[in-house]
């Protein structure tokens, strides 16, 4: 005999919990196993704090150099190189937009590929899927090291690294989105005499569109911020000249190419998410 099960809502779970307590308190085995995963994981923070030669001096130490250091940023002043960080700005959302959208053309199909209720064949579904794992494994940075060595310096590289890293990742997404759709208007359409590719056209993209927009566009704003990190490399935009300036200690450059970065992401931000909750069929942005 199967038993039934009920379920609780939490506010019937907290009127149980306050006149029986003793109902739903944790069992001491219970208990005890909480307590061993606490130990064990304090014990792991201590020993890695312990092993990287954790010190409270070190950070009292740092955090007055910090201090020194804001003082040289304030106020922030571009000097005379304000129309060439303007330029570097411009450069850096080019990388970033190129990148995202190369990256995106290339990890389209490969979704579909690495999507098991497409490609029913494992060896294939296996190969696509270690492919985009060992791509996604390497980061952005060292992406943009190798075509700064392969391209030379600039924004080709930024590109080429933001392409490279984004393809990885969107794919796995783009495949998971695949896998997560419903099959029964692909199952009608095939029903009917449909072929693969009309199943495709009509039963899973209409489905699958939107998931991929709205990934698309959180991919654009983090890879906005990545290619001022993949510039510092070497590969162009807002990090290249934040790097030089850098090394000349012209520190109230810096603060103004980070105050840039700043006011960049913050407008690319509010901008990407209200197009995603558009997308997706919000009205309005919930608090």
């Amino acid at each position: 005999m199967s038993r039934a099960r009920i379920t609780l809502s939490d506010e019937a779970r907290a009127r149980l919990a306050t006149a029986y307590p003793e109902a739903l308190a944790p069992s001491p085995a219970q208990r005890l196993r909480v307590l061993a995963v606490a130990a064990v994981l304090a014990g792991i923070a201590v020993f890695g704090f312990w092993r990287l030669d954790f010190n409270l001096d070190r950070i009292g130490s740092g955090l007055a150099q910090l201090g020194h250091f804001l003082t040289l940023m304030v106020p922030p002043d571009p000097g005379t190189q304000l129309p060439l960080y303007i330029h570097a700005l411009g450069e850096t959302l080019a990388i970033a937009f190129l990148g995202t959208l190369l990256g995106a053309v290339v990890a389209f199909p490969f979704g579909f590929l690495a999507a098991k209720n497409v490609i029913p064949n494992i060896f294939a579904h296996f190969a696509v899927r270690r492919l985009l794992d060992t791509v996604r494994g390497v980061d952005r940075l060292i992406w943009a090291l190798i075509f700064v060595t392969v391209v030379g310096l600039g924004p080709f590289a930024g590109i080429l690294a933001i392409a490279t890293a984004s393809f990885a990742e969107l794919g796995k997404l783009f495949s998971e989105a695949v896998e997560a759709l419903d099959r029964k208007p692909v199952e009608g359409i095939v029903s009917t005499g449909g072929s693969d590719v009309e199943a495709v056209r009509f039963g899973m993209l209409p489905q699958v569109l939107p998931v991929l927009a709205s990934q698309l566009l959180y991919y654009f704003e983090s890879n906005a911020r990545q290619s001022t990190i993949v510039g510092i490399v070497g590969a162009g935009g807002l990090g290249l000249h934040l790097a030089e300036q850098i090394r000349v200690l012209e520190w109230q450059k810096v603060s103004f190419l980070i105050l840039m970065m700043l006011v960049m992401v913050a407008v690319i931000d509010f901008i990407s998410s209200r197009l995603r909750f558009s997308i997706i069929g919000k009205t309005r942005l919930e608090p």
